[in-house]
């Protein structure tokens, strides 16, 4: 078996959006190295001053060197066949991959990952960057940060961790059915191993602990994986190679269970790689206040967290429509609830549909009963159910409780919970914030499975 020990130097951090300026091959035959290949590359765009200071590497230095195009042919040649090594090898494999897809070759390489390999073998160490696990071994690094200087340090490395394995680690890492090539650098795969493929939420962490993304799944254990599987050159998963240092995850009796606790620790933790559930807020809400006047007023206005909320709408038609539903069932004045804003008296009034509070006509104490009225119309109209359904284990199953249109919160009761003692269950439960959003799921996942609905009357 033969391997390519390969470093590149690059103008970015992710292969789609940047060049390579630099790489250097080893050929290793797991004795010595027999092969090395080594070649500026002109990556055809500008290379940023920050890297240039890191390199060493200049836009001079690469204007005449061949593109990457030029030596694609003498690349795949020289990988083609061999075990792709690299110091954090997803990082470099996904560059040269995806500059040779460019050209049209397929690289599809077995990876074995230095980081990887020496948190195995050469454990507790304070840092596995190249720079100081090569102090640590005491392995004379040259050029530092240069494709040749790095790669022929690497080749030294991987010939101590093959001399280091006596119990096939190495053999084991290119066993088709393991994962670890596949697996971010810092990634244990013990936590990988331990992950279930029940229902539930996951937490990628940092290496301060700090979560930088959560995700949802049906099955945990095939979600997490699907991470890393796959050679995508996008900058996320560029910076989940980077950042991943840990995996938590928390078991949910049922997928929608998971669905409402991964919006509810999204808004909780606001992880720096989820976008979406971020920008999610209610935008519009009923309210209701007394004027100087004495007659309550009904309006539509921007959701205000703080605020007296009656309703909540995801758009202000929705809004409006439900006023104009209360306004003609209760014969209430749109003067009075915003609906017309342009005259001293509303149009309703010529035409017998107001009774006058616009125009002072209509006292407010007679008003304000028709306004109450339609206020206790709206509470009735929202719904107060509980979702029993399938628990985390044999033992138990799971609650979801919504009163009067708001989720209340979720958890756990035992199979031989008294279905009858409301108070009791709901007790039990943890409290979550309600949303439009959340809501939404609910009411669909009872609309869709009603044999799971517990109407609640208090």
């Amino acid at each position: 078996m033969k391997y390519a020990i390969v470093d590149i130097e690059t103008t970015g951090g992710y292969a789609s959006g940047n060049g390579i300026t630099e790489i250097s091959i080893h050929i290793h035959d797991g004795e010595t190295v027999v092969e090395q290949w080594e070649s500026l590359i002109n990556p055809e765009q500008y290379i940023p001053s920050h890297i240039e200071a890191l390199t060493g590497i200049s836009n001079e230095m690469v204007s005449d060197a061949p593109t990457f195009d030029a030596v694609a042919p003498q690349i795949i040649k020289m990988l083609e066949g061999k075990v792709f090594i690299a110091h954090n090898v997803n990082f470099d494999y996904s560059f040269i991959r995806h500059h040779l897809s460019l050209c049209g070759y397929t690289l599809n390489s077995k990876k074995l990952c230095t980081v990887r390999l020496s948190r195995k073998l050469y454990p507790g160490f304070p840092s596995y960057s190249l720079g100081k696990l090569c102090t640590s071994l005491n392995i004379n690094l040259n050029n530092r940060h240069r494709a040749g200087g790095d790669a022929a340090a690497t080749a030294i490395l991987f010939g101590m961790l093959l001399q280091a394995d006596v119990e096939g680690i190495i053999a084991k890492s290119l066993s088709p059915a393991s994962k670890e090539q596949v697996l971010p650098p810092y990634l244990s795969k013990s936590y990988i191993d331990r992950i279930p493929p029940n229902p539930g939420v996951y937490y990628f962490k940092d290496e301060k602990g700090k979560v930088i993304y959560i995700g949802k799944a049906k099955n945990l254990k095939k979600r997490v994986n699907s991470h890393f599987t796959g050679n995508s050159s996008s900058k996320q998963r560029q910076d989940f190679l980077k950042k991943i240092h840990n995996i938590d995850y928390e078991i949910c009796g049922t997928e929608l269970m998971a669905f409402i606790l991964e919006a509810a620790e999204i808004k909780r933790l606001w992880p720096e790689n989820n976008k979406a559930l971020k920008r999610y807020e209610q935008k519009y809400s009923l309210f209701s206040f007394e004027d100087q006047n004495g007659y309550l007023r009904l309006g539509i206005d921007k959701y205000k967290r703080q605020g007296p909320v009656i309703y909540s709408f995801n758009n202000i038609l929705d809004g409006h429509n439900l006023l104009r539903k209360l306004v003609s069932a209760h014969g209430l004045c749109e003067k009075l609830c915003f609906i017309q804003t342009n005259r001293n008296v509303c149009t309703g009034h010529a035409e017998g549909k107001c009774l006058g509070a616009c125009a002072g006509v209509e006292a407010a104490e007679t008003y304000n009963v028709r306004v109450n009225e339609a206020i206790a119309e709206l509470a009735g109209m929202l719904p107060s159910f509980a979702v029993i359904d399938a628990g985390r284990n044999e033992d138990e199953q799971s609650c979801l409780w919504v009163e009067n249109g708001r989720f209340v919160g979720m958890g756990y009761i035992s199979q031989f919970s008294d279905l009858t003692n409301l108070e009791e269950i709901k007790s039990t439960l943890k409290p979550f914030p309600s949303n439009d959003y959340i809501l939404n799921l609910i009411l669909s996942h009872a609309n869709s499975y009603p044999e799971k609905k517990l109407s609640l009357s208090f």
